[in-house]
């Protein structure tokens, strides 16, 4: 992507979407994304494991969501660039008639969504910012329909927001406005308090000049007031695996998860 693209952003300051592209091999970034994400690849080797974790359990998330729950609604809060396998991607193969709002902040992002969704009218890309759920309300009610279950996904961005940002209370109030039945699907960066983790935190930090990694018992606190379901909070590689069909899932077969996969962890949890 040229620096000059897409007006109304500095392509001198990293994006967390466009890092997270140039982590995919995608090609919807800049140079100072590819810098922060060549830092990840190259200084700690392993890291891109991380976003590639991330991206494969969303698309097993949202299948299971499709195929295993009456849910047709699907709000991504944070949803970044347009990618392999989408949500609306994966819920509308299953189900047709599944409707998504993308919610996200960067012009890059919505330029890119907008596009691709220019002929999907089950689909829609939002502007605003994860902090003002109000406002996000307001403009996914006249798309979605929130008498009826919601599916809310919050994949890797939950991280990006500091504590003193009430990060719970944004998941509150969602879990205040979706009816009974609603599904959240949060991913997240998990402190184990090791020398790595913080390693990989302060990169964050002083890039992004953002960012809170959290312990299990931290993220589990965001999810308050919902049901967490089986396998509970789990590293992204260890949320319901893909197998073979009726094979059950052997973890001594698996190999020993490496550092870098045990720093992102998923969870699915239900408004009882």
């Amino acid at each position: 992507m040229d620096d000059g693209d897409v007006p109304g952003i500095d392509p001198n300051k990293p994006s967390i979407a466009r890092t997270y592209d140039a982590l995919l091999g995608g090609k919807d970034n800049f140079a100072v994304d590819r810098a922060l994400a060549e830092r990840f690849i190259t200084d700690m080797p392993g890291a891109q494991a991380i976003a590639l974790d991330n991206r494969a359990v969303l698309v097993r998330a949202i299948r299971e969501i499709v195929l295993t729950t009456p849910v047709r609604q699907f709000l991504d809060l944070g949803s970044g660039l347009p990618t392999a396998d989408n949500v609306h991607q994966v819920a509308q193969r299953h189900a047709p008639d599944a409707r998504v709002v993308y919610v996200d902040s960067d012009p890059v992002v919505l330029a890119h969504g907008r596009a691709l969704l220019e002929e999907n009218d089950q689909t829609t890309v939002i502007q605003a910012d994860l902090r003002d759920p109000g406002a996000i309300w307001e403009q996914a009610r006249d798309f979605l329909d929130f008498d009826k279950p919601v599916a809310v996904i919050l994949s890797a961005i939950l991280h990006h927001i500091n504590d003193d940002e009430d990060p719970a209370g944004l998941v509150r109030y969602w879990r205040e406005h979706v009816p009974a039945g609603s599904y959240f699907f949060v991913s997240h960066f998990r402190s184990e308090n090791d020398p790595r983790s913080a390693e990989m935190e302060a990169v964050l930090q002083a890039s992004l000049g953002r960012g809170r990694w959290r312990t299990n018992t931290e993220i589990e606190a965001l999810l308050d007031g919902l049901q967490i379901l089986p396998p509970g909070l789990v590293p992204c590689a260890e949320w319901k695996p893909d197998q073979p069909h009726g094979v059950p899932a052997l973890s001594a077969a698996r190999p020993e998860l490496t550092v870098w996969e045990r720093l992102i962890v998923a969870v699915l949890a239900r408004k009882p």
